[in-house]
């Protein structure tokens, strides 16, 4: 592991050392970076509240707030079941709740970015993916 890793206290997955990860729930910052650097084809939404995606946000992220699933479920998620969706929030709360809410309703390929868009933005090797 090198140093810069180390000083930030993550591990070589770019996790914060302890963090409960959920392989069948979860997908890593870096592995988000990794895709997007690819030019994978998936859906990454932002499921927080709009002042907060105003503050900082994922670029190429779609805003949908958890508390208005409900209200955006036709006109923004419906018939999009079978693709890939990443989803975050601010720190991996509401995004695991989102993900649950979409796996509910017929998406089999949806995941949550552990810890949010706060590790997104401390990890630098996301910057630029």
């Amino acid at each position: 592991m090198s140093q810069e890793k180390s000083a930030s206290g993550l591990d070589e997955r770019g996790l914060p050392a302890g963090y409960a990860f959920r392989e069948e729930w979860e997908i890593t910052p870096r592995e988000v970076a990794a895709m997007r650097r690819s030019g994978r084809d998936f859906d990454l939404i932002d499921c927080r509240q709009p002042l907060e995606w105003e503050q900082t946000r994922i670029e190429g992220a779609t805003l949908i707030p958890l508390q208005l699933i409900a209200a955006h479920f036709e006109d923004k998620l419906a018939g999009r079941e079978e693709r890939e969706v990443v989803v975050y929030c601010k720190v991996g709360g509401r995004s695991l709740q989102f993900a649950q809410i979409l796996r509910q309703n017929g998406f089999k390929r949806v995941r949550s970015m552990a810890g949010g868009i706060m590790l997104w933005n401390a990890d630098g090797e996301c910057r630029g993916g």
